[in-house]
């Protein structure tokens, strides 16, 4: 029986390691962590229950399909609930807008708010469903193996047909002419950590799986998907060690020979799968003279993604305005990145989002609300300091969300904050970033590092930093294409 080693119980790790187990190998996967799930980490407060991340749910066939693979039904470990009206977006001057998958809802609002976009709806509808098909064909199941991979031409083609030269806010503004109704779709670009006036048109896609098949919770919390991968791939035979952290991948003649563990246990394998954040944990654990295709410098020439700082907000009672998703939008969106990527500062008048799953959910606070607060914040300084007093920047956006009224004043339970050094550290991302790398580069938003190190022969990556991107689905799709690779290139020695 084949072996491998897994790096790293993220989603992506969970399904890679489901994946491979489906197919007969014995799996084995590290993780530096005592849950799993990697960033979709459960916290209890008291008696307030918070998802750290993602608070969004979308693409639920992509979870549906690692269920598949082992031969379940995700409806038998899982209840996923669709929002219909999933998103309130409060602007400063007291306007609403907010954001449904029912399409004669949001033609409704626009209709008043947005004359040029009630016009428009249908076909911006058409074109983000293009995007996302395009995507869904091309882009999700493809594996960059080697430089040719780049090169192929149904990829070409695939690649000029998805707007890749326009930015995002330019393609909103094709179909809309209210500057809030704007500002409230370029906020998807944040779901890929980027900024709407850089990242490429491309993700408008985004949209789509919002607007079209809709955003979903799953309840009891969405971390229950990192833990219902984690009890199927038990199920099927996978090892687990959980707090447990990888010191050194060992190579001889560009192959694997020994996974290191810190506490000085040797682990061999045939195949190893990198579940980390790329940036941080392939120059960490693999010599640089061992990957002259992706020396130091080459990982310092990649853009990270912006990071959070977040407080996680344990309220007495309830708060009428805030529904299960709520953001409250700075009055400069525009230069409200500029400070974020121009100048990596920390924004003095931050949009807040706020995701409150009690709405939905009342198990999930018992004693009240259960705030999930998060401000885009920039990626660590290349010395690893923070910019901010995180007190301070705290009370600058209890004081925002007063302004905007959501008043918590004495309200407050149960609270703890994390910022990018924290992010940085639980979870092994380089310079605190949420989605590994940005997508502000056309070259980074295509091509991101492949999924198979040319130096290294059986190792491979999944997760956020890696092919084909951040965000929960793509990086459940990394594992299993990665997966399924392996165990079709061992299929075709035999």
């Amino acid at each position: 029986m084949k072996k491998a080693v897994v790096i790293g119980a993220g989603l992506g790790g969970l399904s890679a390691a489901i994946t491979l187990a489906s197919e007969g190998w014995d799996v084995t996967v590290a993780e530096k962590n005592s849950h799993p799930g990697g960033k979709m980490m459960p916290v209890k407060l008291g008696s307030f229950h918070f998802d750290f991340g993602p608070n969004t749910i979308t693409m639920p066939q992509v979870f549906e399909e690692v269920f598949h693979k082992a031969g379940k039904k995700m409806q038998d470990y899982l209840e996923m609930v669709k929002l219909q009206k999933h998103t309130v977006n409060y602007f400063p001057d007291g306007n609403v807008f907010f954001l449904s998958s029912d399409k004669a809802t949001m033609k409704q609002q626009l209709r008043n708010l947005d004359p040029k976009g009630y016009r428009n709806y249908d076909r911006f509808i058409s074109e983000i469903t293009r995007l996302y098909g395009l995507s869904e064909k091309h882009f999700f199941p493809r594996m960059f193996k080697s430089v040719l991979d780049y090169t192929s031409p149904s990829l070409s083609y695939a690649f000029m047909r998805v707007r890749p030269l326009e930015t995002m806010d330019h393609f909103f503004r094709k179909y809309f002419g209210n500057e809030q109704v704007i500002q409230a779709f370029n906020r998807y670009a944040t779901y890929i950590g980027s900024s709407p006036y850089q990242s490429p048109a491309t993700f408008a896609m985004i949209a789509y799986l919002e607007l079209v098949q809709g955003v979903f919770y799953i309840k009891g919390g969405n971390t229950k998907i990192a833990e219902a991968f984690y009890e199927l791939a038990k199920e099927m035979g996978v090892q687990f060690m959980m707090n447990t952290k990888v010191q050194e991948l060992q190579i001889s003649n560009k192959r694997i020979n020994t996974v290191l563990l810190e506490n000085g246990q040797e682990l061999t394998a045939d195949e190893v799968i990198l579940n980390a954040d790329l940036l941080k944990s392939f120059p960490e654990l693999v010599a640089e003279s061992e990957r002259p295709h992706f020396t130091d410098k080459k990982r310092n020439g990649y853009s990270p993604s912006i990071s959070a700082f977040v407080i996680l907000a344990g309220i007495e009672g309830k708060i009428d305005k805030l529904a299960h998703h709520s953001v409250f939008f700075s009055k400069n969106y525009r230069k409200e990145f500029d400070e974020l990527f121009k100048n990596q500062n920390y924004s003095e008048d931050p949009t807040i989002y706020i995701s409150n799953s009690s709405f939905s959910d009342p198990s999930q606070a018992d004693a009240g609300s259960n705030l999930f607060i998060l401000v885009n914040a920039p990626p660590l300084n290349q010395d690893g300091r923070l910019q901010i007093s995180p007190q301070d920047y705290k009370s600058l956006i209890y004081e925002k969300l007063e302004q905007a009224g959501v008043s918590l004043s004495g309200k407050i339970m149960e609270e703890q904050l994390f910022t990018p050094l924290d992010i940085q550290d639980r979870f092994g991302a380089y310079r605190g970033a949420l989605y590994g790398i940005s997508a502000n580069k056309k070259w980074d938003a295509f091509m991101r590092p492949g999924n198979f190190p040319a130096d290294i022969q059986n190792l491979s990556f999944a997760g956020g930093s890696t092919h084909p991107g951040g965000g929960s689905p793509m990086v459940t799709i990394s594992g299993m294409n990665v997966a399924e690779e392996i165990a079709k290139r061992e299929s075709k020695r035999r």
